[in-house]
């Protein structure tokens, strides 16, 4: 751990924060305005499909101007995105609500990578920990973004505009912490130059694709239910507050873990971690399936987050043993686009299942996506086992 490091996980949670208060007040001012409710969560989409386009123009970015400059872009984007759904909501202008969150996703994609930032800056032999510690910083978002929802909420005459505002301060402080990092020395590729194998050698590899399955489908899985819960439980007559309250504890169980998830991959390996990750979310859905009251929410949020770490944290690290350091680029962008689409369709159908289906078929939608991530990992492992011999 080291002062760069620690600003980087500051940064983290101050996307996080970002992350739950848009999580929280989109699917309930989309409800507000949509022209139908079944659009009510098309707002959190256009963040996550704003992710997905931006995916290869950050990477690009961060090929030519280096992590820094990438960086503070995103924040500034974050700024404006911001102050533009506050004039939406003000103008009860739903398109115009879904195009800002749309717009806001840029910053998204380059958030994303501040977990690949934080090896680099400490020794190669700790890159383990320094991923979990960098999204462990996801813990501020977990007390302010819920919290900050709540009591801005009714500030401004128009619910929720206070909150967008106020979205714009924590990406001006954001940016300011960031511009106290000193990433490694950056130098741009020169026209020519080879950047490694090529993109479609890379994502052919057994390890890439149960990297970028793992962390795609369980963060989908998480985006499914995650999305849907504000919108649950309004429907279940449970207030606002009480999605605060689980929501918090649901990013608690996302961060709080990172403490030790990466000393759990450094000693056991990745895909066991990944396989308790599986286990984690069946057990969510078993919780979400036994009630809806408050308890059953936060307990099976709460393990939702859980299981999402330890996918999450075990695919990055996984995924970095795919890529040459000349290849990081297109590899980390290849992944984050796979994420990020991944999540743009479980946020569109979160809201057409929650408000069409209900809470409890949204559940069950969720088992065969995390079923798939338990025969990824099963494959995974087969074929290491049938290459040890051979490497022997």
């Amino acid at each position: 751990m080291n002062r760069h490091l620690l600003l980087l996980a500051f940064c983290q949670g101050l996307f996080l924060t970002n992350n739950i208060v848009f999580t929280a007040i989109n699917g309930l001012v989309g409800l507000s305005l949509a022209p139908v409710a079944w659009m009510a969560t098309l707002p959190i989409t256009g963040y996550v499909v704003g992710g997905a386009l931006s995916a290869g123009l950050v990477a690009r970015t961060q090929a030519h101007w280096g992590r820094r400059r990438s960086f503070q872009l995103g924040l500034v984007v974050a700024a404006l995105s911001a102050a533009l759904c506050a004039y939406a909501a003000v103008t009860k202008n739903f398109w115009l609500l879904v195009a800002a969150t749309l717009f806001a996703g840029f910053y998204s994609a380059n958030a994303a990578l501040y977990r690949f930032a934080g090896p680099e800056l400490v020794a190669p032999s700790l890159k383990e920990r320094a991923i979990s510690l960098v999204l462990a910083g996801g813990i501020v978002g977990a007390f302010v973004g819920p919290n900050l929802a709540n009591a801005t909420r009714n500030l401004l005459a128009v619910p929720f505009a206070a909150a967008y505002w106020s979205l714009v301060g924590v990406a001006l402080l954001s940016l300011a912490a960031l511009s106290l990092i000193r990433f490694p020395a950056h130098v741009a590729p020169q026209p020519g130059t080879r950047s490694g194998r090529p993109l479609g050698e890379i994502v052919r590899q057994p390890v890439f694709i149960v990297a970028v399955t793992a962390a795609a489908l369980g963060y989908g899985v998480m985006n499914l239910l995650m999305a849907a819960t504000p919108i649950a439980m309004e429907r279940c007559g449970l207030p606002f507050a009480d999605t605060a309250l689980v929501l918090e504890w649901h990013v608690l169980g996302m961060f709080v873990p990172s403490f030790f998830t990466g000393h759990l991959v450094k000693r056991f390996g990745a895909l066991p971690v990944m396989a308790v990750g599986v286990l984690l979310n069946l057990l969510c859905i078993a919780v979400a399936l036994s009630g809806i009251e408050l308890m059953q929410f936060l307990l099976a949020l709460l393990t939702l987050g859980v299981g999402w770490n330890f996918l999450y944290i075990g695919g990055t690290t996984l995924l970095t043993t795919a890529y040459r350091p000349e290849e990081k680029n297109k590899a980390q962008g290849a992944m984050d686009f796979c994420v990020f689409s991944t999540m743009a369709l479980t946020s569109f159908a979160s809201g057409a299942l929650v408000t069409t289906q209900g809470w409890a078929w949204l559940n069950f939608g969720a088992l065969p996506a995390v079923a798939s991530i338990g025969v990824a990992l099963l494959w995974l492992a087969g074929v290491r086992r049938r290459a040890a011999p051979a490497a022997a």
